[in-house]
C-alpha cells in the first residue's frame, strides 16, 4: 500500500508559510489599489461632430418651410393610405381610389365647416362688441395701475419725510417719475396681420395638399427606390424593409390617437360649455379640439379664451374662471390617461425625453416644432432600434 502524502499546510516548512501569507495578504494589495478607467478622447473627432450638429440645426432652421410642408404631407399620407390599399383591394385602381379619398376629405372638411357657419357667423358679428369690452376693461386696469402707482408714490414721499424730518437731513430735491404711454392697440393693424396669416395657411395647405395627393398615388415607389438605395447587401435591405416598416405602424398608431384624443376634447369640451350655457359652444368645442394637437401650449391658449369669453357674455369673473378651469381638467383627464394610456401601448416612449425633444423643436420651428415634435422623435426611434450605432439614442427615448 502507497502512503498518501501529507499537504503542504500540515508539513510545517518555511515555503507552506511564504504561500500562505501570499494568499493571505493578496487581497488587501488589491483592495489597496484605487481602480480607474481611462476612455480615450478623440479632439479632432469631437469637434467634427460639434461643428457637423451645429451645421444640421442651422439646415433645419433655414429649410423650415420646406421640412414643414414635407412632414405634414408625409403624415397624412402614411394616414390616409390604408384607406387607399382597402380600395385597391375591391379592385379599385390606386388613381381613382386616390381620388376618391382625397375627395371624401376635402368633402368632409367643407361639410363641417359649413355646420358650424352660423355659429362663427356670430362669433364674428360679436367681435365690435367683444372688443368694445377688452377695451374698456384694459384701460380700467390702466388707470388702476396708474391709480396704484401714484398711492405708492405717495405713500413714499411720506415715509421719506418722516425719515428726514426725524433724522434732520437735508431735503433732498423731489424725484419727477415719468410715465410713458404705450401706443394703443389697434382692431385694424390685428386683422391685417392676421388676414396675412390665413393667406400664409391657405397657400401652404394648398401645397400640403397636392403632396399627400402624389404621395398616396405613388403608393411603394418610394419604398422601393429606398430599398434600392439602400446597398447590394441582403441583409440592408431588410433593414430598411423592417425602418420603414416601423415607421409606417409608428406613424399611423400616432395619428389615429391623435384623431381619438382631439375627438375626445371636442365632445367633453362641447358638454361642458353647453351646461355652463356658453353661447356658440360647438364652434368652441371645435376650436379646443383643434388647438388640442399643439401640446401643452394649446390646451393653456384654449383655457385662455374660453375664460375670456365666459368673462365677456356673462360679465363675472368667476363665470371665465369655471371655463378656463373646465377645459383645463378636460384637457388634463385626456391628456393624463388616455393619451399616456395609448403612447405607452403603441410607441413605450420616455415622457422626459418626449419633453425635452418639444422643447427643442419648438424653439427650433415655433408652434410648428412643437407640432411635428412628436412625429419626428417616433421616426427617429423606428430608425435608431434597427441601426447599431444609434442604438444609444433608442436607449435614451424607451421607457
Amino acid at each position: 500500500m502507497i502512503p498518501t502524502p501529507l499537504p503542504a499546510e500540515s508539513t510545517g516548512s518555511p515555503a507552506s508559510g511564504l504561500v500562505a501569507d501570499a494568499v493571505a495578504t493578496a487581497p488587501r494589495m488589491t483592495d489597496a489599489i484605487p481602480l480607474a478607467v481611462h476612455l480615450p478622447v478623440d479632439a479632432r473627432g469631437a469637434a467634427l461632430n460639434i461643428l457637423a450638429t451645429v451645421v444640421l440645426i442651422v439646415a433645419l432652421y433655414w429649410a423650415q418651410p420646406f421640412l414643414i410642408t414635407l412632414l405634414l404631407g408625409i403624415l397624412f399620407a402614411y394616414t390616409l393610405n390604408p384607406l387607399v390599399v382597402w380600395l385597391e383591394r375591391i379592385r379599385i385602381p390606386r388613381v381613382a381610389g386616390t381620388s376618391m379619398v382625397m375627395l371624401v376629405v376635402i368633402c368632409a372638411l367643407v361639410l363641417g365647416t359649413y355646420a358650424l357657419r352660423g355659429q362663427v357667423q356670430r362669433i364674428i358679428a360679436q367681435l365690435p362688441v367683444a372688443a368694445s369690452k377688452l377695451s374698456t376693461g384694459l384701460d380700467k386696469m390702466r388707470s388702476d395701475q396708474h391709480s396704484n402707482m401714484k398711492h405708492v408714490q405717495a405713500a413714499a414721499n411720506t415715509i421719506e419725510k418722516a425719515t428726514n424730518s426725524a433724522l434732520s437731513a437735508p431735503r433732498k430735491p423731489r424725484t419727477t417719475h415719468v410715465i410713458i404711454d404705450q401706443p394703443a392697440f389697434r382692431l385694424g393693424d390685428a386683422l391685417l396681420v392676421g388676414s396675412q396669416g390665413v393667406l400664409a395657411i391657405i397657400g401652404q395647405a394648398a401645397m400640403v395638399f397636392f403632396l399627400v395627393f402624389f404621395f398616396l398615388l405613388g403608393g411603394d415607389m418610394f419604398k422601393r427606390k429606398l430599398v434600392r438605395l439602400a446597398g447590394p447587401t441582403l441583409t440592408r435591405k431588410k433593414i430598411t424593409v423592417h425602418i420603414l416598416d416601423d415607421i409606417n405602424r409608428s406613424i399611423q398608431k400616432y395619428m389615429f390617437m391623435l384623431l381619438v384624443t382631439n375627438v375626445l376634447v371636442g365632445l367633453l369640451t362641447w358638454v361642458a360649455l353647453y351646461w355652463i350655457g356658453l353661447e356658440n359652444a360647438g364652434a368652441w368645442a371645435v376650436a379646443a379640439g383643434l388647438l388640442h394637437v399643439i401640446p401643452y401650449a394649446g390646451s393653456a391658449f384654449t383655457a385662455v379664451i374660453l375664460g375670456a369669453v365666459a368673462y365677456m357674455q356673462f360679465d363675472s369673473v368667476s363665470a371665465g374662471l369655471l371655463a378656463a378651469g373646465v377645459s383645463l381638467a378636460i384637457a388634463t383627464f385626456v391628456g393624463t390617461f388616455v393619451t399616456t394610456w395609448m403612447t405607452g401601448r403603441f410607441a413605450k416612449m420616455n415622457m422626459a425625453a418626449v419633453f425635452v425633444s418639444l422643447l427643442f423643436w419648438g424653439w427650433l420651428w415655433g408652434v410648428w416644432g412643437v407640432l411635428l415634435g412628436i412625429p419626428i422623435i417616433v421616426i427617429v426611434k423606428a430608425v435608431s432600434q434597427h441601426v447599431e450605432q444609434l442604438h444609444p439614442v433608442a436607449e435614451l427615448l424607451s421607457e
